[in-house]
């Protein structure tokens, strides 16, 4: 199995980009994406099965593991390569593009980079790897929901993988970034409960929930708190009419951070302003509030195995590796949590979730050359 990628491999693999871009498979809506990669896997000879995460995670398709033995059984090290096949809500019609060298979409919306540029790649890796045999056992893992908080990796019964360690291809930012640390995140949903009355005849006979939530929300440290720290408010809703003292305001907010005993202390502080705002004699509101921890966070030694193997393919491609600590989070952080060595990398994309979203053909093919460049340096000692 040669590490670099062929001509054809190249224009095949950018052809199968554009098509899996134009599926639409936002969150909840993946079973046509899946069906195209259970497809393409059929093709050479590859059964993927399908977990039941769909009904669990209110989705219409579940998670896909396929698994690819090793040329003629020589090796009993077994990888994970994994992406999720979910994107963000869609806001214009998928339409891949070539501008300048790179792919877009010629509308006003996102490409879907954001994992299908890692999904051509890993089905690449494995056309590759059932043509010309492959040094170590492969298990390649197509999750969903993974934009709304990894619903679908959660869901995913991890015990049955066997893997020795690997990789999931889903960070935005230059190749050459291995990611060895990303945080630990709370949800926050509250809701206060006030007394509705008229704005105009009886506003002293209301006790208004927007109030209470902008009392509560701007006694809030949000932002960057510390170099490893964040927490905003991201949303809030509220009230029926111009002329109606808000009876319900709703809020949901977040916090992160590479220190687990330091998010738990902003989540303590952030929950303790709610009830502060609530119960103040101007504001006097009911409140339920809720608080999740939606992923642990992880740091990775520095001479774990997907690492090293991870820097090895880096340098080989002519790319200098970087470890970097993530404010984001990807399926890797649920299978740390499960004791699994698998970290996050760099995939060249640009721009995720936003209408300019974009990748370079040449970091697309990059991607493809570093991943079957991993799984042949994975095969050595």
């Amino acid at each position: 199995m040669t590490a670099s990628a062929s001509e054809v491999e190249r224009r095949e693999l950018n052809d199968r980009f554009a098509e899996l871009c134009r599926i639409e498979s936002p969150s909840g809506r993946e079973r046509a994406c899946a069906e195209r990669v259970r497809e393409e896997l059929g093709r050479i000879g590859v059964a993927a099965q399908e977990d039941g995460a769909g009904a669990e995670v209110g989705s219409d398709c579940g998670n896909l593991l396929a698994r690819l033995p090793a040329a003629g059984s020589s090796s009993d090290r077994t990888v994970l390569l994994c992406a999720h096949i979910d994107t963000v809500p869609l806001t214009a019609p998928l339409d891949p593009v070539l501008v300048d060298g790179g792919w877009e979409n010629a509308g006003p919306g996102i490409l879907g980079a954001d994992n299908k540029a890692a999904v051509a790649v890993i089905l690449g890796v494995a056309r590759r790897a059932a043509e010309q045999g492959c040094p170590v056992n492969l298990e390649l893992l197509f999750t969903i929901g993974e934009e709304t908080a990894l619903a679908g990796a959660r869901a995913f019964d991890v015990d049955q993988l066997a893997c020795s360690f690997g990789y999931v291809f889903d960070h935005a930012s230059p190749i050459g970034e291995v990611i060895v640390a990303s945080p630990t995140q709370y949800r926050i949903d509250a809701s206060f409960r006030g007394v509705a009355a008229h704005a105009g005849i009886s506003p002293e006979l209301g006790r208004s929930a927007i109030v209470a939530a902008a009392r509560a929300v701007s006694a809030m440290s949000l932002g960057r708190l510390d170099e490893e720290t964040t927490a905003n408010v991201g949303e809030i809703s509220g009230g029926t009419a111009m002329n109606v003292v808000p009876e319900r305001c709703d809020l949901v907010a977040e916090a992160r951070s590479l220190d687990a005993e330091r998010v738990e202390r902003v989540v303590t502080e952030m929950v303790d302003h709610l009830h502060d705002a609530a119960n103040l004699p101007d504001c006097e509101c009911d409140l339920d509030v809720g608080v999740q921890k939606m992923f642990t966070g992880y740091r990775v030694s520095p001479g774990a195995a997907p690492v090293n193997v991870a820097e090895s393919a880096l340098r080989e491609c002519g790319y200098e590796p970087t470890r970097v600590a993530s404010g984001g989070a990807s399926d890797a952080n649920v299978f740390q949590a499960h004791g699994l060595s698998i970290i996050n990398l760099a995939n060249g994309t640009e721009r995720p979730h936003q209408a300019t979203e974009r990748v370079s053909v040449e970091a697309l093919e990059a991607m493809l050359d570093v991943a079957l460049t991993l799984v042949e340096r994975a095969g050595g000692d």
